[in-house]
């Protein structure tokens, strides 16, 4: 049975643990992208909701978890400054919601097809090591770039790793205490004979850490140890219902025709639905049963996400891999995960918010640590080594990339990779060349491969010039189905030429149907 088309509640018990998983990471996340873009905290937690819900409920995606991108933030950012008002920039992201879902109509989907699995494996290794490496400050108290961010250059003028040494001088014990207590707890929880006992299969480790980093802290209340609330999660809270209607931003619809708005719309669409796509196929690759998303219903669910989003005050919404790794690492099983996710979202901003901005950064740290390394795992880098070069070259340098720069140019520079290897391999194998000798006369046969495009134009002029004088030569294209007019124009040359070296030529299999006719070609050899 297709398990896509079982209902979604049949694994209730494991989604809704993972969903609360999902939304304890999901909690700082969309407010340190919203802070990090420059925008009121409150349209990241609006990006999350409707990410889990709306999108959720439309997806395809059976783990995917989507919510506020942290790879647009700093467009988001220029875009709210360039534009100079917030709802004129939510008109540019209603916009970007149509342009995707016209993109989903076209069958644009496909795209995310065309990126090698090791460009994939290497950017979920990346950001698995840009996760560590980014909460590790968090986990010793210091907490002066926004949670979300994954760009090498920070907001307060660190990187990535000079920010390591930045945090030395600012380590806070208390917290510090509480993250070692946490990774303790998620370590003890991965062991075997925790999984085992039953309520422990409920009962994830990231909820109990959580609740221990909150009693842990409450304890330390009136020592030096405790961690003040410029450590903690910061929700927006309302004192009213109509405090929180009030926290919502409305989009100006009489923007949308405006040229700036329409330009910025476009790149937010085409970015954010690169990510997507490229999110989609790693989602795909971690899941255990290996299930294949729908990438044209992906789009539009997330065009139809950004469409609300942009109206009611959100952040543009894709499908985010911290998210989604971290609910298939906790057993989310359907899309019901979430779903639940944004449900929680929704429910704890409305009802808990002082109860969650109790929660230390410390705390979820360590949570974000786990998932990251999950990503990273050493057995992955092994495996890819394994596989040779031509896995193991795109995958590292894809990995490098976005460490040092960002997830699409990282992205960018393992595809380029790729496509050099493509090219040097068409480079090196357009044909296998056999040679024999018959009473003293050479005797050369080049057997054409079943495709020969324009990139072998180098190679079959290299081998051609350096053929011998006086010499039987049979170029033998019956494997061939197809051969791109520039090659036929070369072995068109080679025959001409053939005549003043003293060369025997024979084309063989010419004279069969190819995608590309050759009879005129098969005609001027004959009667040599």
């Amino acid at each position: 049975m297709d398990s896509n088309k079982t209902s979604i509640f049949n694994n209730f018990k494991s989604d809704l643990s993972a969903s609360v998983v999902v939304f304890l990471v999901a909690v700082p996340l969309c407010l340190g992208i919203a802070l990090a873009s420059g925008a009121p905290l409150m349209s990241g937690v609006i990006a999350g909701i409707i990410g889990g819900i709306i999108v959720g409920l439309i997806s395809g995606s059976a783990l995917g978890v989507s919510g506020p991108a942290a790879g647009l933030a700093v467009i988001v950012f220029s875009a709210i400054q360039e534009l100079e008002a917030f709802p004129i920039f939510l008109a540019a992201v209603v916009i970007s919601g149509i342009i995707q879902i016209l993109l989903g109509i076209a069958r644009a989907g496909i795209i995310g097809y065309y990126f090698p699995s090791a460009v994939i494996k290497g950017m979920l290794s990346a950001i698995g090591i840009i996760i560590f490496l980014k909460q590790i400050p968090h986990a010793v108290g210091y907490d002066a770039d926004p949670e979300g961010d994954l760009e090498f250059m920070q907001p307060d003028g660190e990187n990535t790793f000079s920010e390591l040494i930045t945090m030395m001088d600012y380590i806070q014990e208390g917290a510090l205490i509480i993250f070692v207590i946490s990774m303790f707890i998620l370590i003890l929880w991965e062991r075997p004979f925790m999984k085992k006992i039953k309520i422990f299969q409920v009962v994830q480790g990231p909820l109990v850490v959580v609740t221990a980093g909150i009693i842990i802290n409450q304890l330390f209340s009136g020592s030096s140890l405790y961690i003040d609330e410029t450590h903690m999660v910061s929700l927006p809270v309302a004192g009213t219902f109509t405090e929180f209607i009030n926290q919502f931003t409305l989009f100006d619809p009489s923007a949308m025709l405006r040229k700036d708005v329409i330009i910025i719309g476009a790149t937010i669409a085409v970015v954010g639905s690169l990510e997507t796509l490229l999110c989609v196929e790693a989602t795909d690759k971690l899941d255990p049963q290996k299930r294949i998303t729908p990438t044209n219903q992906e789009l539009i669910a997330q065009g139809t996400g950004n469409i609300l989003s942009g109206m009611i005050g959100g952040l543009p919404i894709t499908q985010v891999i911290v998210r989604s790794s971290a609910n298939i690492q906790s057993g989310g099983k359907s899309k019901l995960s979430a779903i639940m996710h944004g449900i929680l979202l929704l429910v704890s901003v409305i009802s808990i918010p002082h109860v969650l901005n109790l929660i230390p950064l410390s705390s979820l740290a360590a949570i974000l640590i786990v998932v990251g390394y999950k990503l990273a795992k050493p057995s992955l880098f092994k495996q890819m080594f394994a596989a040779g070069k031509s896995e193991f070259i795109p995958f590292m340098v894809t990995i490098l990339g976005i460490i040092f720069t960002d997830l699409l140019i990282g992205i960018l520079l393992g595809l380029t990779v790729g496509i050099f290897q493509i090219l040097y391999h068409n480079f090196k194998k357009p044909y296998a060349v056999t040679t024999s000798n018959d009473n003293g006369t050479t005797k050369l046969r080049l057997e054409l491969s079943e495709n020969l495009t324009f990139l072998n134009k180098a190679s079959i002029i290299e081998t051609i010039s350096h053929l011998p004088d006086d010499c039987d030569i049979t170029i033998d294209a019956s494997r061939s189905h197809f051969i791109h007019p520039d090659i036929l124009e070369i072995l068109d040359d080679f025959r001409q030429n053939a005549e003043y070296r003293n060369i025997n030529l024979e084309l063989v299999g010419l004279d069969k149907e190819h995608e590309n006719p050759m009879s005129e070609l098969k005609k001027a050899t004959k009667g040599m």
